[in-house]
């Protein structure tokens, strides 16, 4: 297994309702933007997409959901690993009170919160969801990474934050008639829906005039649902909505439930 990592890169190795992993790579090793699958199923994917697991320092977690923080993964792979967790205190209660265990080491930050690992500088924000939850952006003095998944709308914060990105990740969870069409509950349609819920694919390519900079080249879009949405109807309306922004320039690819995307080298 080749383990070459780029200086500053990323690699999805999984978005959807059954998990959200990814890998942002730095300088000075790597970390697990979220750790939704199990710790042998996290493993199997990064040696999947030639990503050495050790070279992993931290985790970063948006929010409590299974699908981010899985129940015994996150801690057992954190753990053998021996690295932190970073995580918002609320986050680490609503995990205390649905008695997952959290790693060993465990740091705690506000949202907005400024820190750096791994020679990447990382910037937190509050986004809106029904828990607390929170996008990230990762830069270098040469490149930046956005990620922001499980909004029920773009703030103007958020798109503040997002601003300037070479690599924008970005939620588009599910298509509305598909949402009313399915057999779920009305109050979980109304969850998703609202505005502490999930983007959809119209708000997701709306928010798009206002995300994409001159200094975008990649776009990834996220956490598409199983049952109420479908990969080639989002990358039919992104292909349409970046024409129409003549942003052909961006080269996009959707998030897969069941395997990593090729690792997106910013900088090597």
């Amino acid at each position: 297994m080749s383990t070459h990592s780029p200086k500053f890169g990323f690699t999805m190795l999984g978005s959807g309702s059954s998990g959200n992993a990814s890998v942002i790579h730095g300088p000075e090793g790597n970390l697990l933007l979220d750790a939704g699958f199990s710790a042998a199923e996290m493993r199997r994917r990064m040696n999947q997409a030639s990503v050495d697991s050790a070279s992993i320092r931290a985790i970063l977690i948006t929010h409590a959901h299974n699908d981010h923080v899985n129940k015994c993964g996150c801690a057992r792979f954190a753990n053998e690993l021996g690295i932190p967790a970073y995580l918002v205190p609320e986050t680490a209660q609503d995990l205390q009170e649905k008695n997952i265990n959290i790693p060993e080491k465990t740091m705690l930050f506000e949202p907005g919160s400024v820190f750096d690992l791994c020679g990447v500088h990382i910037e937190s924000f509050r986004v809106s969801h029904d828990v607390a939850a929170v996008g990230f952006t990762f830069s270098t003095s040469a490149h930046k990474i956005g990620y922001a998944t499980d909004l029920g709308f773009v703030s103007s914060l958020a798109k503040t934050r997002l601003g300037g990105c070479d690599l924008l990740i970005l939620e588009s969870n599910y298509d509305p008639k598909t949402l009313r069409a399915s057999n779920r509950p009305l109050h979980l349609k109304r969850r998703i829906a609202s505005n502490i819920g999930h983007l959809s694919n119209d708000d997701a390519m709306k928010a798009l005039e206002e995300l994409l900079a001159p200094n975008t080249k990649h776009l990834i879009l996220a956490h598409i649902s199983q049952q109420c949405n479908d990969c080639s109807l989002v990358a039919c309306l992104a292909e349409a909505r970046l024409a129409e922004l003549h942003r052909q320039d961006v080269v996009f690819r959707t998030a897969r439930r069941d395997a990593p995307l090729d690792t997106i080298r910013l900088e090597d």
